[in-house]
């Protein structure tokens, strides 16, 4: 991971266009590709971003203090750096992942054993499928034979469909799984994410935890 503070103008030319005047700033490079830019007043979320897989230039001569990051669709984001105060890489290694609590691993463990809640002819190919960036809690097949993605959390919020859209677009690039589609499951799936990831094509579904512990229960019942 590369962080930059710097006083710098940022500017993003896409679908629509924006404009972020100079201020000090902090700009974070990650080994995805990401890029995104920071200010100090509002916790996690960046100003400004481009997920990967995207591309960063550092002008030199004429353009020199000028990056350019370049998505996969043509947009851009454009840096314009007016004084650098600090500037670090850092080699994190590879993150072991979030470690669910109770509800989030039984869940995973419950729909892994009736994966057919996701739909008819679906079957599991495992738990934990490891990428580089941390592990997909299931990878399946649909009935077509297709390969699905699922994010399992407790409460479905816009940061759980950022994790699976990162997670889908490692996995598209594996030619033995590719297409890979997402599934985002949770008890609770918050309107915002919703619609967030319907707009990336990946599906929601609703898990009742009460409802998938009782056919748990069903199950191991002889009588």
């Amino acid at each position: 991971m590369r962080l930059v503070i710097a006083r710098c103008s940022v500017d993003y030319a896409g679908r629509l266009t924006a404009h972020l005047p100079s201020a000090p700033r902090l700009i974070l490079v990650k080994a995805d590709g990401s890029v995104s830019i920071h200010a100090d007043d509002r916790a996690y979320k960046p100003l400004n971003w481009m997920s990967p897989p995207c591309a960063l230039k550092e002008g030199t001569g004429d353009e020199e203090g000028v990056w350019t990051v370049v998505n996969k669709a043509g947009e851009k984001l454009i840096i314009t750096m007016e004084e650098i105060l600090h500037d670090s890489s850092h080699e994190l290694g590879v993150d072991p992942g979030l470690i669910k609590d109770g509800v989030e691993a039984h869940l995973q463990e419950l729909l892994a054993d009736r994966i057919e809640i996701l739909g008819e002819g679906y079957t599991l190919i495992r738990r934990e499928y490891m990428t580089a960036i941390g592990p997909v809690d299931i990878l399946c097949r649909d009935a077509d034979g297709g390969t699905v993605a699922v994010e399992i959390k407790r409460r479905g919020e816009i940061d759980g469909v950022e994790q699976l859209t990162r997670y889908l677009e490692l996995l598209n690039r594996d030619p033995h799984l590719a297409p890979v589609r997402g599934v985002f499951a949770a008890q609770e799936i918050k309107p915002q994410a919703r619609v967030l990831a319907t707009d990336r094509g990946i599906g929601c579904q609703v898990l009742d935890y009460d409802a998938m512990r009782g056919i748990e229960d069903d199950k191991l019942r002889l009588f």
